[in-house]
């Protein structure tokens, strides 16, 4: 006997899910969302949006003068500024962060698409869909009773497609350089960006004023600089070793004022002794092995000779920076300190040094007031000077510039002024102790900017490859065409011609696509018309 096991059966057991860890997926989740183009294009705007304060504050590796002018004018804003790094931008952690995080978002997109992008120009063009008709464009053409497919695929290789001949199909496929072009312009986008990182790590700069006809030659040690900046893997011996003495500087200009031409004439000390005369001008940097010595800008020295109340004289050739006006007007201190020595004891009063603050006109105004140039060249040159007497406060031991005077002193009373006056060149001037102050004229100067940046040349050439990506990036068009040769029918009203249907997709937007298929579609027509007349000729 034989029973019957009516109770319904079990559920099939279900396999045992795999357990994931968390902290696995979170950092699987988070590298795709690095990775991805929306982050890519966040970041690049960031890093846009945080060069802003680099561009619009002083920086200290570019002028750290300026930088301590900005906390004189804004003591309460400066120093909040300072804590977030806005004086040293692209040296900053948050800087430094977004910049990485871009480089690895950019990384990261671009390998796993380049894979992918060689893995398509790999493989042959698909094959056709049954329903050709469905396709956007589609047409259907009579053609001779024996149509060829590689005749077809003749027309279209001499039209650059990637052709794929399946037995009577024939498969095509354009447009590649789109895809090339958006991945040239993000490998491009990380040279770029490897390109600044060289520079920054390796890369070196300094300032230095030259007054034409020093015979002091300055040399290429970081302690000659005025302000310089070393790269992280930069020590100071590996700068080149060479000298550079500034001969004459030449400036032109316009009737306008503007600038025509600028030209700086240097004697070069060789590291092996020799010494030789080079020019070079704005567009035109020196190259001196390694580095390029560049003009960033040019003024006048005044010549002042003092005479203290002893008679011991004293010449000085002081730069007048210029204050940013278009004609050149210079600002400026120079400073007696050794003034007003007694000869028969040696010693001087502590509050006998003597200073001249002031102005520089190369074309002073003939009537006052004498405030600003009124033309860059040396037309009616003059100079504007405040005397000063007291303790210039130079043996204190704090820090100041050449080319300012302490004002500290003025507001605490150490140093009270005497007089103020206009002096043209050859004029001299009496103060109320007997000393003289005489103006003999000038000499040009020229700042110079001493740069190594090994990272230019990867950086010019990546931008060369991103503009030509951007344009095939932008131009490029994806699209497929398939064309299906049917055999005669001899049944059929055509009378035993073959009919060639033809198919076309655009991958990607293409408005003039339908007559670039209607132009393959007739080039295929007039082909196999060409070939069956020929056929028929022979036969």
């Amino acid at each position: 006997m034989t029973t019957v096991d009516d109770r319904p059966a079990a559920p099939p057991a279900e396999a045992p899910r795999r357990r994931v860890n968390p902290v696995l997926a979170l950092l699987r989740n988070s590298w795709r969302q690095l990775t991805s183009m929306r982050t890519a294009l966040v970041l690049l705007f960031l890093l846009a949006v945080a060069a802003i304060p680099g561009s619009v504050l002083p920086q200290r590796g570019v002028n750290p003068e300026k930088v301590n002018q900005y906390f004189v004018d804004h003591p309460d804003l400066a120093p909040r500024l300072n804590q977030l790094g806005m004086f040293e931008v692209f040296g900053s952690v948050w800087f430094s962060a977004i910049y990485l995080l871009l480089f690895t978002s950019l990384v990261g997109c671009v390998l796993p698409r380049m894979r992918d992008h060689v893995r398509a120009l790999r493989s042959r063009p698909p094959a056709a869909p049954k329903r050709l008709d469905r396709l956007p464009q589609h047409a259907v053409l009579e053609a001779p009773a024996a149509a060829d497919p590689e005749a077809i695929a003749a027309v279209l290789r001499r039209r650059r497609w990637r052709v794929e001949v399946r037995g009577n199909e024939v498969s095509a496929e354009k447009g590649y350089l789109k895809e090339t072009g958006n991945l040239l312009f993000h490998t491009s986008l990380v040279a770029v960006l490897l390109g600044v990182a060289v520079g920054s790590w390796y890369g070196w700069h300094g300032n230095r004023l030259l007054v034409a006809g020093e015979e002091n030659a300055f040399c290429n040690t970081r302690q000659q600089y005025s302000e310089a900046s070393l790269g992280p893997r930069v020590d100071s011996a590996d700068l080149p070793p060479f000298c550079l003495t500034l001969d004459d500087f030449d400036a032109k200009f316009l009737p306008s004022g503007q600038p025509a031409s600028f030209w700086a004439t240097v004697t070069v000390d060789e590291p092996d002794g020799s010494k030789r005369t080079a020019g070079f001008s704005v567009n035109s940097p020196l190259r001196l092995g390694s580095a390029n010595v560049y003009l960033l800008g040019h003024g006048y020295a005044p010549i002042l000779k003092y005479t203290d109340r002893y008679g011991r004289s004293q010449t000085s050739t002081v730069p007048f920076l210029t204050t940013g006006d278009t004609n050149l007007t210079g600002e400026g201190v120079a400073a007696f300190p050794d003034a007003n020595v007694d000869p028969k004891t040696g010693k001087r009063a502590p509050d006998q040094q003597v200073a001249f603050d002031g102005l520089y006109l190369p074309t002073a105004p003939d009537n006052p007031p004498f405030v600003a140039s009124q033309f860059p060249e040396e037309r009616n040159p003059a100079v504007v000077l405040v005397a000063y007497r007291g303790n210039l406060g130079l043996d204190a031991g704090i820090p100041g510039s050449v080319y300012k005077l302490d004002q500290r002193q003025v507001d605490n009373g150490k140093l009270k002024q005497i007089g103020d006056k206009k002096l043209g060149v050859g004029e001299k001037w009496t103060l109320d102790d007997g000393s003289t102050l005489e103006f003999l004229g000038t000499k040009p100067y020229a700042t110079l900017s001493v740069r190594y940046a090994p990272g230019q040349t990867l950086m010019l050439g990546a931008c060369v490859v991103l503009l030509a990506g951007l344009m095939g990036s932008l131009f490029g068009r994806r699209r497929r065409v398939w064309f299906r040769v049917a055999p005669p029918d001899s049944g059929s009203p055509t009378g035993g011609s073959s009919l060639v249907e033809a198919g076309g997709l655009p991958r990607t937007e293409h408005p003039g696509f339908a007559d670039e298929f209607a132009q393959l579609v007739a080039a295929v027509s007039d082909d196999e018309r060409g070939a069956g007349r020929a056929r028929e000729g022979v036969e």
